[in-house]
């Protein structure tokens, strides 16, 4: 139960990124379109930084430690780009325009919003 609620989470903060940052497009009318889109993304958004984080902070961890971890704002553009990459490679109508501001942006938002629904949200996890 608890991966249902943290994909709805991230769904919610990937459409709150939508309306904040203009770079941020997703390109659907209707709201079930927008719905399943927001979630397939949100799968996709999963599976990059569950599979790619781990292996670039082993890899950059000098850089980490060198930039007292600015370097991640970077890195969760990267990620956040790779993402709308990956969305447009399955058609899907969700689109970042570019690396600076809107995918920096984005992806920061998308954490901070993420987090504190998080906080807010139990997932049944905490038992």
């Amino acid at each position: 139960m608890g991966i249902i609620i943290r994909l709805a989470i991230t769904a919610v903060s990937l459409w709150i990124a939508t309306l904040v940052i203009d770079g941020i497009r997703l390109t659907t009318d209707s709201a079930p379109g927008k719905a399943g889109t927001l979630v397939a993304v949100a799968v996709i958004f999963g599976i990059v930084n569950a599979v790619l984080r781990p292996v670039i902070k082993t890899i950059g961890c000098g850089l980490y430690v060198l930039t007292l971890g600015l370097i991640s704002l970077i890195v969760n553009g990267l990620l956040f780009l790779l993402t709308s990459w990956i969305a447009g490679q399955f058609d899907l109508p969700f689109h970042v325009d570019d690396f600076w501001p809107s995918a920096v942006l984005g992806a920061l938002l998308v954490g901070i919003v993420s987090w504190l629904l998080n906080m807010l949200v139990p997932d049944g996890d905490d038992d």
